[in-house]
């Protein structure tokens, strides 16, 4: 897929926009947003352009009303059926033409070639370089297990790209046809998050040596699974760790989420096995977490992918016959509730996780069922002996 810069996908996307809305976007790029918040931000927000182009309002009247129908207008995945007859149009109009050789994106002159289809315009971040061409609408859709209803959760992180969009117009003078603070958020279903039992845990990271034929495959990818229990660190920041961040002491020096930085420290078990990983390469690629084979080696910095370590772990837990549901998130969220049900101090907690809140800290740690029924049985303060 082809990249783009983000001035590109500024000049290239087609699609309605709100008032001053690249102006915003340069204004996040500029202030040292990453490329992924850039590109999700002018996602979301075009989404509400996109309604107010269909419901013919024009942005001067947006009110608290107009963002109530936008919600609605959210939960049936308006969104994704506008794109669909977008993406239908465009390749009929592709396929109908008169055989050009080249398609124009925007003013960037980029050009394919005229018998292939193209999708409209939509873009997602290539990692370290900048944006790729793609059509995000399906990985929308996959997210939610009812096809028909968009979950309260993205919905959600739609209306605060909206009210951060409204905070950059207040903020520099513009015309804002709503307070920030009026795009109230829909109501999120509480549901018990199930923590997985350290034992769950562990076997899964144990898994690869179990289950992989192929014994680079095994060292590798229980490698990899040590490194997320051990540090809790996200998926993504696990597969952007290179060679030369590992040494002896454990302690790693890692660019998380927002380009914020911060250390994570590593097991002696977890630094046994990646050791013993990389004693097998004899490559020369930086990435600490290699692909043995298919087009990612083709690449100048070849890496495994999220998609392909999410797969596995799913993979391992269904073999294992883990019935709580588990992923690369799951483990992190387990990791800072071992270390709260063992007295971890809450804000040390916030650190390790490279969390800029502590609320957001708390939401992460989760009391397992059995501590709390330990906890029960141990305070309690009327005993079965009396």
């Amino acid at each position: 897929m082809r990249k783009i810069s983000i001035q590109q996908l500024l000049d290239s996307d087609k699609r309605p926009k709100l008032e001053h809305q690249n102006e915003y976007l340069l204004h996040l790029y500029n202030n040292n947003y990453s490329d992924e918040t850039v590109y999700n931000y002018n996602r979301d927000i075009t989404f509400f352009a996109e309604y107010l182009a269909e419901s013919k309002t024009s942005f001067e009247k947006v009110n608290k009303l107009v963002v109530t129908f936008f919600k609605g207008w959210l939960k049936e995945r308006k969104h994704i059926a506008q794109k669909q007859e977008s993406i239908k149009a465009q390749k009929q109009e592709n396929s109908e033409g008169n055989n050009a050789d080249t398609v124009r994106l925007g003013k960037t002159g980029s050009k394919t070639n005229g018998n292939k289809k193209k999708a409209p315009d939509t873009f997602e971040k290539a990692p370290n370089k900048g944006f790729v061409k793609n059509n995000h609408s399906a990985h929308i859709a996959s997210r939610n297990n009812n096809p028909e209803v968009l979950d309260a959760l993205s919905v959600n992180r739609i209306l605060v790209s909206l009210r951060n969009y409204l905070r950059f117009l207040v903020e520099y003078d513009y015309p804002a046809p709503l307070a920030p603070d009026a795009v109230q958020l829909v109501r999120v279903a509480k549901k018990k998050l199930q923590v997985p039992t350290l034992d769950e845990v562990v076997a899964l990271v144990e898994a690869p040596t179990t289950y992989e034929t192929d014994p680079v495959i095994s060292l590798r990818n229980r490698a990899a699974l040590e490194l997320l229990l051990a540090t809790g660190m996200r998926i993504s920041e696990v597969v952007s760790i290179n060679r030369d961040q590992v040494n002896s002491d454990g302690k790693l020096f890692i660019t998380g989420k927002g380009k914020k930085q911060r250390f994570v420290y590593l097991t002696h078990r977890a630094t046994v096995h990646i050791q013993e990983y990389l004693q097998k390469r004899v490559d020369p690629y930086p990435a600490l977490f290699l692909p043995k084979s298919g087009s990612r080696l083709k690449s100048s910095d070849p890496r495994i992918s999220t998609n392909y370590l999410q797969m596995k772990i799913a993979l391992y837990r269904r073999l294992l016959e883990i019935i709580v549901p588990m992923s690369a998130h799951t483990i992190r969220h387990a990791y800072a509730t071992y270390l709260a049900e063992n007295g971890a101090n809450p804000a040390a907690i916030q650190v390790l996780l490279g969390h800029e809140s502590l609320q957001t800290t708390t939401r992460y740690v989760h009391t397992s069922d059995k501590f709390a029924e330990e906890t029960h049985k141990e305070y309690h303060p009327v005993s079965e002996d009396t």
